[in-house]
């Protein structure tokens, strides 16, 4: 960005303002600039905050759509650039849900199953997320499902792979402002209300591809 960009460079005087001005002066001419620099980028910032906000208030909820797909029905479709889940439907149609997809750096993709399901499940950060995170570690032997603070929300889809676990999920949220954005380590959130749907309507064993 161009704030960035700004605050990286070293700012010289110009010959201009060598000529005309003191050293003191062009020191606190060099901080105006800087200051003005880091405003451009706070500025840039408030308004990506108000893009996500607008993405947010548009989504209505999960709708019915036309799906072209050789996979069969119930098979779960996740296109991470369009931060939406898909659950394939005869006929050529699919549910689709606005979700929260893995940040940069984190985000991933490939073929899974649901291994196994829970109702308010507990949520264990793993030693990475704890050493990015160390206010993480009282939690360290799994924070309890059912309250507020859980960020896997109300459900879990535990993925597994031929390897077993992936340690991915697709999951509630206690962040509903995230959904709609590139917010989580990796696994894929929903709205609280949605993933209970998605929940009920996707058996153990179900195949889920992520784009």
């Amino acid at each position: 960005m161009l704030g960035l960009a700004a605050l990286s460079l070293p700012i010289a005087a110009t010959p201009a303002e060598a000529f005309l001005f003191s050293e003191d002066e062009r020191d606190e001419r060099r901080r105006r600039r800087a200051r003005a620099a880091r405003k451009r980028e706070r500025a840039e910032r408030k308004q990506v905050r108000k893009n996500t906000a607008r993405r947010q208030i548009n989504y209505k909820g999960r709708e019915i759509v036309d799906f072209r797909s050789s996979e069969k029905p119930g098979t779960i479709i996740v296109k991470t650039r369009e931060r939406a889940l898909y659950q394939v439907m005869p006929n050529g149609k699919a549910k689709r849900y606005l979700v929260a997809v893995g940040k940069e750096g984190f985000a991933w993709s490939g073929v899974a199953r649901v291994g196994m399901k829970r109702k308010n499940p507990t949520w264990t950060p793993p030693a990475e997320m704890i050493k990015r995170t160390p206010k993480y570690a009282k939690w360290r032997n799994g924070m309890p499902g059912g309250i507020p603070e859980n960020p896997l929300g109300v459900r879990a889809l535990y993925l597994f792979d031929g390897g077993g676990d992936t340690m991915y999920r697709i999951h509630g949220t206690n962040a509903p402002s995230s959904i709609g954005t590139a917010a989580s380590s990796g696994c894929i959130r929903m709205l609280n209300k949605e993933v209970v749907e998605l929940f009920n309507n996707t058996p153990v064993g179900t195949k889920v591809i992520v784009q």
